[in-house]
């Protein structure tokens, strides 16, 4: 296998994890339907062929970096919603985690929920905090582990 470079812009990055997020899903015989405007924080429709369950998909990457989140305007916390987090580092194919948005109702040290004070710029947001002291936490979401449910 040659060896990977990530060294790209934020924008082509997350380019990339979509399409490996949907060669994923793909892979494990589900279809994948794209949408042609992402405005609702959805990047694609994932159905599973044996059961017919659809599933919304936002599309998260990290390179470099240990945060990712998603504002809490743009997902509704159900199993029918779900993070694909892909986790590049150089040199390697990229970890992915499937995380039914479901998983927020109760925050840890991986998955958190930050409610930022009225005068911030920021708005409130689920995020994906990685550090190898909480990797642990993210073990169950290993795209395998969802997928062989």
């Amino acid at each position: 296998m040659p060896d990977l470079k990530w060294g790209m812009s934020h924008l082509q990055l997350g380019k990339i994890a979509e399409y490996y997020a949907k060669l994923e899903f793909l892979s494990y015989g589900f279809e994948v339907y794209a949408p042609e405007v992402d405005d609702h924080g959805v990047d694609f429709i994932a159905r599973n062929s044996a059961t017919g369950e659809l599933f919304e998909v936002q599309v998260k990457s990290v390179f470099r970096s240990r945060y990712a989140y998603i504002p809490k305007s743009k997902i509704v916390l159900d199993k029918y919603h779900l993070v694909c987090f892909l986790r590049f580092e150089e040199g390697k194919e990229p970890e992915i985690f499937v995380i039914p948005a479901e998983a927020w109702k109760t925050p840890n040290a991986a998955l958190v929920s930050r409610d930022y004070a009225a005068k911030q710029k920021s708005k409130p947001e689920w995020g994906i905090q990685y550090s190898v002291k909480n990797a642990d936490l993210l073990e169950k979401f290993k795209s395998e582990k969802f997928f062989g449910r």
